[in-house]
């Protein structure tokens, strides 16, 4: 199933790079990836939903994968959901909104603090109000690692393994070359600008977390947490307090899966989400037939 890459124009005319495929005249779904991470993290879910009949845009956010880098810095959630309101704009139908962390937060906030009802459905990708703090070091350490790069695919692929040791490598490094980039010094860096790390190190979490619960308690679309339950992101903890700010969202738990749903369990992450979509569609007429 192929997706064509295209640019769709954010906020201020950033310029967003994404993965498009099906009809658009069938129901949207819009990707949105984590921090530091790329719209190709979504792989084999974007191809399956294709199939299944949706019109399907897995984005690359500002200073990510192939999008621009923000010539102000700023990527605060603001900036992440003026784009998003932007793509969101061009389609004819409500979308649905599926974002995993980072993206999770930007599709919460675009929902919960929007007057219009600008999307159908939301799904959130071990993303909570209340995040784990050590969790979220963990994803910081990472991003502010290897400043000067990596020597060949070899050298990311270690740091990789080190950030995810509980995950399998693959028999090839080929899959890093779509999350790298050559640059001048001759050396391979991560595909976001490091502008982000230094935004976000600056934030404050707890002003963020009051923020992200204000807007889950104004969603009322039909909602789906899917957490791993190897996270050290989402606890059950904070599964449960979004769980009652949200009181009609459904919660799948991922078995075996750590923070990186979709990578980790990829064909359960992908039924689940299939399924949600599917009953939500139903419920609001507009299944896919």
């Amino acid at each position: 199933m192929t997706l064509k890459t295209t640019r769709f124009a954010g906020a201020d005319g950033m310029v967003l790079a994404a993965d498009v495929g099906g009809d658009p005249r069938r129901p949207p779904v819009i990707l949105l990836h984590g921090a530091g991470q790329t719209r190709h993290s979504w792989g084999q879910a974007a191809r399956e939903l294709v199939h299944m009949g949706c019109h399907v845009i897995a984005l690359d956010l500002r200073g990510h994968g192939e999008s621009a880098w923000a010539a102000d810095g700023d990527y605060s959630l603001d900036a992440f959901s003026g784009d998003l309101k932007a793509v969101i704009a061009t389609l004819e139908q409500r979308p649905a909104l599926v974002g995993a962390s980072l993206g999770g937060a930007t599709s919460l906030i675009t929902i919960g603090e929007s007057g219009a009802p600008l999307a159908g459905a939301l799904v959130l990708v071990d993303v909570v109000p209340r995040m784990s703090v050590a969790g979220v070091n963990h994803i910081r350490a990472f991003m502010n690692g290897n400043p000067d790069g990596f020597a060949d695919l070899a050298e990311a692929a270690d740091a990789v393994a080190r950030y995810l040791p509980g995950r399998p490598r693959p028999s090839s490094n080929d899959g890093l070359k779509k999350n790298l980039r050559l640059k001048d010094d001759g050396r391979l860096h991560w595909h976001w600008d490091p502008a982000f790390n230094t935004f976000h190190g600056q934030a404050h979490a707890d002003a963020i977390a009051e923020r992200l619960e204000r807007s889950a308690r104004r969603v009322t679309v039909p909602t789906l947490l899917v957490r791993g339950k190897k996270s050290d992101v989402v606890s059950e903890e904070g599964a449960q307090l979004l769980l009652r700010l949200i009181p009609h969202a459904k919660f799948f738990d991922v078995e075996g899966a750590g923070h990186m749903v979709a990578g980790d369990k990829n064909d359960l992450f992908n039924s689940a989400v299939e399924d949600f979509l599917q009953s939500s569609w139903a419920a609001s007429s507009e299944a896919i037939s």
